[in-house]
């Protein structure tokens, strides 16, 4: 399983599962570099209590704060190699992109469930235990509060449903469970 979801995403960056590109990715792709070990470090096997150091050093290094806890689907997606900020309750479905300095957190309670599909711009906060629809563009520097519906394109402060044509565009090289 753990290899399922690596290749999983490294398909999203290269549109390929092969060899080489994973030695590539691994070594010159921040992002990848990091999902590798927390898919490692989040895994129920006995490797995941040695694989947690380095991954606990690899979010100091990176500035890119997911804990292992948090529920992640197939084909994780990580724009520029963070800094980000996901918050242990939030729920992340398959084939996300979590773009630069974007939180996903809450003050009180679970934070987000986001659906599969779901491009998520660069400096978004998603705030508090909303639900973020399949097949979702949210826009650069939004604050989202509320639910968004699927299939929509999202934006501002306070994010609002902009329209609903070509959701989900930004996300590339889907990989299909």
């Amino acid at each position: 399983m753990i290899l399922k979801l690596i290749l999983s995403d490294l398909y999203r960056y290269t549109g390929n599962q092969k060899l080489s590109s994973l030695v590539k990715n691994y070594f010159f792709n921040r992002g990848f570099n990091f999902s590798v070990w927390l898919r490692i470090a989040s895994s129920k096997t006995w490797f995941a209590k040695i694989a947690y150091p380095i991954f606990y050093y690899k979010k100091k290094k990176y500035g890119i704060d997911i804990h292992a806890n948090t529920k992640i689907g197939f084909g994780l997606y990580i724009g520029h190699g963070g800094p980000l900020v996901v918050s242990p309750t939030a729920t992340i479905g398959n084939n996300v992109n979590l773009s630069q300095y974007s939180t996903i957190g809450a003050n009180l309670g679970p934070a987000a469930i986001i659906g599969d599909n779901v491009y998520i711009g660069p400096n978004v906060c998603i705030i508090e235990n909303v639900k973020i629809g399949n097949n979702v563009t949210i826009g650069a520097g939004s604050v989202v509060t509320k639910d968004i519906p699927e299939n929509a394109t999202a934006a501002g402060n306070y994010a609002k449903v902009l329209n609903f044509d070509q959701p989900g565009k930004f996300v590339n090289k889907r990989y299909k469970i």
